[in-house]
């Protein structure tokens, strides 16, 4: 593994633990804070920033962002998603340390099949792991990025008519954000060659902008009308499944050659996916939050 995707990765936990702090005080201003419409985006959103809370929240998430960046910047998208998806049992710590939730033995199973996942990732790292795979067919990115948009905007239409209409906005968020950083991966690749202005207005910068702020915007939404801990949770599964995905589908990262090094790389990204649903476990986060 070069060093640059060693740092690429250390970058992607430095973003884990920064998105889980600032979803978490997000959540904690925008429950005191009047309710985002989807009708008046823009105007209802900047109330938000009302709240000393949601406003550190915000700051502490434009880090995680620069990191992630970089991240996907310097490694494979599918290893900068998983690390940041093993990443999300960090969840259940800083919940339970910081902001007084309750971790139940779920969320710790959770831990554990995060772990090995990512261990056996760490086994099936030759070869795929030596350059950051940024090169894509403009075909085949539009096409990833409109239907993960399509999505977004198909699941924020039926939440409002769900009981989970919190855990959909999430998903719907998450999608938004997937649609995002597959953009940024894609734009990463002019890094060494566009100047500055020409980065800003490439049409990839535009798509990246316009599906932050749907995503901060929705993201809001299902703060104020679902529990903490099991929304930000599906909104970053919902993000990091797709977004691992965009791995070998998007930008031809390889795949080991050895049918066993295959199943071991598949189960890796089961394991770790399986643990960022699993953790915490929405019906007993709830249960907990609402003692």
């Amino acid at each position: 593994m070069s060093v640059s995707v060693q740092i690429g990765l250390l970058l992607a936990l430095a973003t884990a633990f920064a998105s889980v702090v600032g979803f978490l005080y997000k959540h904690r201003g925008a429950v005191e804070s009047p309710p985002v419409e989807m009708r008046r985006p823009v105007r209802t959103s900047l109330t938000l920033f009302r709240s000393r809370a949601y406003t550190l929240g915000i700051l502490i998430a434009m880090c995680s962002w620069g990191f992630h960046v970089g991240a996907l910047a310097l490694a494979p998208i599918s290893l900068v998603q998983s690390v940041i998806a093993g990443g999300l049992v960090l969840l259940t710590v800083t919940a339970d340390r910081l902001f007084a939730h309750v971790v139940t033995r779920r969320e710790w199973i959770g831990v554990g099949l995060a772990a090995l996942g990512l261990a056996f990732l760490a086994a099936t790292l030759e070869g795929g792991a030596d350059q950051a795979h940024s090169a894509s067919e403009a075909a085949t990115l539009s096409l990833y990025i409109g239907l993960l948009s399509l999505g977004a905007v198909v699941v924020a239409a039926i939440a409002p008519t769900s009981p989970r209409a919190g855990v959909l906005y999430g998903a719907s968020a998450g999608l938004f954000w997937a649609a995002s950083d597959t953009s940024i991966k894609a734009l990463s690749d002019d890094l060494g060659e566009a100047s500055a202005l020409g980065i800003l207005t490439d049409p990839l910068a535009l798509v990246i902008a316009l599906a932050s702020f749907a995503g901060l915007v929705v993201s809001a939404r299902s703060l104020q009308l679902g529990k903490a801990v099991p929304v930000i949770a599906v909104t970053s599964v919902a993000a990091n499944v797709f977004t691992i995905a965009a791995g070998p589908l998007v930008f031809d990262e390889p795949m080991p050659d050895e049918p066993l090094a295959v199943a071991v790389r598949i189960l890796a990204f089961a394991l770790v996916i399986s643990a960022a649903a699993l953790t915490p476990a929405p019906i007993a986060a709830s249960e907990a939050e609402a003692h």
